[in-house]
């Protein structure tokens, strides 16, 4: 086990004895989980990040007792999302939920049958010259679009406006689940353990690449032209899993995973606290195209904090950023080998990436903490890599000059609330983040 890791084991199990009250006092100073007080009502800080902007996030804290849930399993959640409409709305959830808890098996459509679809899409049956998309319904790919169907219906939940999502207790949850916070107002999502959702049936794209490639769906969670939304003390993870045990068809990774948080189309006021992002490729995107039409919708959008975050052990995207004005500071990076980077810079991209602490690996440079897609400038000040402080720009310019980067993201924060001081950055997030913190 990586040794960062393991301290952050050790210290988190050592002080839920403690109880999770005495946690959130030492680490966050708020009066979460004080006697007579319910968490379940607790509101962003002033000034805690974008999502504090203008209106600020409340989600569901006016809801009256009527509008009080306690949810144990998938049809339960469903159908408490969906009564009262945009009333102020609580959701309590106790215990792990499966959104897919009768299997892949009960999703897919009669007649379908995926042995047949690697027989007649093999390369060396189908080629690679032609996509899938004018496959009829009775083909074996018309039959996976059916079972796809299904699997999004079944996994998908749409939450709606003035709601509050919280886990009661130190082990509650979702698994194979994928939250929709589209075109709503006012969301708090806290104290939950996501296990990433499992495409039960990717897509074989021959055209993909030089050699094709498999296109899996389900973000766990899409903030979809949504404002004011709250995201903290979760965990995010591809659990039991992971791509490492993922199988390999026509000599390609057979994926079955896609984002962890996703937050596209004009999505705006965001902030993401003390949670935990771990063992994943693909982390978390900001803005989904640099395509025009898409680009008219988030200029001026997609403003986003991330502060006291754990991102342990993560390829890439944490996050890759396009357009917005995004905050991250007093995040905790830990990589392994198969790190590919941390920050993308994308299109019109505004990222002020400051007072971080990145752990890498032996053979891992610095230099890789950023990764180039377009050239937009960047504010990179106080990150330290490996206890020593590190000018992320300079050193990744000095390795990659081919794709060098300018300084000066054009903005500067203001929404904050305590800064730690970045060499107790690694310590104080790996002792606080995560769901199980608050009860």
């Amino acid at each position: 086990m990586n040794t960062q890791i393991w301290h952050a084991h050790v210290i988190t199990k050592t002080l839920a004895v403690a109880g999770c009250t005495a946690l959130v006092l030492a680490v966050t100073g708020t009066t979460a989980g004080a006697e007579g007080h319910d968490t379940a009502r607790e509101t962003l800080a002033a000034g805690d990040g974008w999502a504090s902007y203008g209106t600020g996030t409340t989600g569901g804290a006016a809801a009256d007792a009527a509008h009080v849930h306690t949810v144990t399993d998938w049809a339960g959640f469903k159908a408490a999302l969906t009564a009262d409409g945009s009333a102020p709305k609580i959701i309590k959830v106790k215990g792990t939920i499966d959104a897919v808890s009768e299997g892949c098996d009960s999703l897919a459509a009669p007649g379908y049958d995926f042995d047949a679809y690697l027989a007649k899409y093999s390369p060396e049956a189908w080629g690679l010259d032609t996509d899938l998309s004018a496959e009829p319904d009775d083909s074996p790919e018309g039959l996976r679009r059916a079972s796809a169907a299904s699997q999004d219906q079944t996994i998908k939940a749409n939450i709606p406006a003035n709601t509050t999502i919280i886990g009661i207790g130190r082990d509650a949850g979702f698994k194979g689940a994928s939250l929709q916070i589209k075109g709503v107002d006012n969301v708090i999502v806290r104290n939950l353990t996501f296990e990433s959702p499992v495409d039960c049936f990717p897509q074989w794209d021959p055209t993909d690449g030089a050699k094709g490639n498999w296109n899996s769906e389900y973000d766990t969670a899409v903030v979809y032209g949504s404002s004011h939304v709250w995201l903290d003390h979760n965990t995010f993870t591809d659990g039991s899993h992971p791509d490492s045990a993922a199988p390999t068809y026509f000599g390609m990774l057979y994926q079955q995973h896609d984002g962890e948080l996703d937050i596209v189309r004009g999505a705006n006021h965001v902030t993401a606290s003390w949670n935990v992002f771990t063992e994943h490729d693909k982390t978390i995107l900001i803005g989904n195209s640099d395509s025009e039409s898409t680009a008219a919708g988030d200029r001026g959008k997609l403003k986003v904090t991330f502060h006291h975050n754990l991102f342990s052990n993560l390829v890439e995207r944490a996050p890759r950023v396009r357009f917005g004005q995004v905050d991250s500071y007093n995040n905790h990076f830990v990589a392994n080998s198969d790190y590919v980077y941390s920050f993308g810079i994308g299109k019109e991209s505004q990222l002020v990436a400051e007072h971080n602490a990145f752990t890498l690996p032996a053979g891992i440079s610095a230099a890789k903490v950023l990764k180039r897609w377009n050239i937009s400038p960047l504010t990179a000040a106080d990150n330290y890599v490996n206890g020593k402080p590190t000018d992320l720009i300079a050193v990744h310019n000095a390795e990659i000059p081919a794709e060098t980067l300018e300084s000066g993201a054009g903005w500067t924060p203001t929404l904050r609330t305590k800064v730690d001081p970045t060499k107790k950055v690694p310590a104080i997030v790996d002792r606080g983040a995560g769901a199980g913190r608050i009860c």
